[in-house]
């Protein structure tokens, strides 16, 4: 159940404003019994939740009185408090993550074999945006796999978000699809992919149908490779990534001929 409390308002604090609503206009000392704060904390009290600006103060009168603001005026108050507070935090958080970006970023890179796999849709698409975010040079993707329909908007405009950032930072992209996936590119991609990209030097797509399977080449050092579903067509089942220059290479050399016999694509 939602209490004042979840607004940032301590115990004594709420009670004293709820009682207030009840009262009406009253003075600490009768506030102090109609709301079980203590006497010697209502004053404390008092002067917390008029800072909120949850209540005004008659000082004219002797002894002071106070009165409660309005609910809805009390509530949104509250709110906004928070919301600066939340902003407030957000601003803290991102110079912390600025910081140790350039700290971490300073290590020196594990060149070591390394491999990793996802299964199911939901986990091979993390996994490939993950890859994405963290390609420095080069990146290379050969789409020969339609996702399913149900999947291929939200999956491509993730994809296409993640293209624009790499693209963003200085990394180049080269795209290589058959016409058949060409095809099943929504609308709304295909209007991003002309509007944003094409015009790019960094970024090139191509078509060649004599592709099969569906992979990424990121910095000339990695690989993620699509694994389709046995017993579904067309459907992704998983992915599996390796870090492994020597064969990064070596799929890049049949990567490279289909790349120059592709055909320009125009949307």
């Amino acid at each position: 159940m939602a209490s004042l409390r979840d607004l940032g308002l301590s115990e004594y604090e709420a009670r004293a404003y709820r009682a207030l609503l009840n009262t009406g206009p009253t003075t600490a000392k009768e506030l102090s019994r109609a709301s079980d704060v203590p006497m010697g904390r209502i004053y404390d009290v008092l002067n917390s939740i008029e800072q909120y600006n949850l209540v005004r103060s008659q000082t004219a009168s002797r002894p002071k009185k106070y009165v409660a603001v309005e609910p809805s005026t009390a509530l949104d108050r509250l709110l906004e408090d928070k919301k600066r507070e939340l902003d407030e935090k957000a601003d803290q958080y991102e110079s912390i993550v600025d910081d140790l970006s350039d700290e971490l970023d300073a290590a020196d890179p594990v060149e070591d074999q390394f491999w990793t796999a996802a299964v199911g849709p939901e986990e091979t698409t993390d996994l490939l945006l993950e890859r994405l975010a963290a390609a420095d040079d080069h990146i290379v993707m050969v789409a020969a796999d339609p996702v399913p329909e149900r999947d291929i908007q939200a999956v491509s405009e993730e994809v296409l978000a993640h293209l624009e950032d790499a693209l963003d930072r200085g990394v180049s992209v080269d795209v290589l699809m058959t016409r058949e996936m060409v095809s099943s590119i929504s609308e709304k991609v295909g209007r991003r992919y002309r509007d944003t990209l094409q015009a790019r030097d960094d970024f090139d797509v191509r078509t060649n149908d004599d592709v099969t399977g569906s992979f990424n080449i990121l910095d000339d050092l990695e690989i993620c490779i699509q694994v389709p579903n046995p017993l579904s067509s067309g459907e992704a089942f998983g992915m599996i990534d390796l870090k492994d220059p020597e064969f990064a290479a070596s799929v890049n050399q049949e990567f490279v001929p289909r790349w120059e016999a592709a055909d320009p694509l125009q949307f």
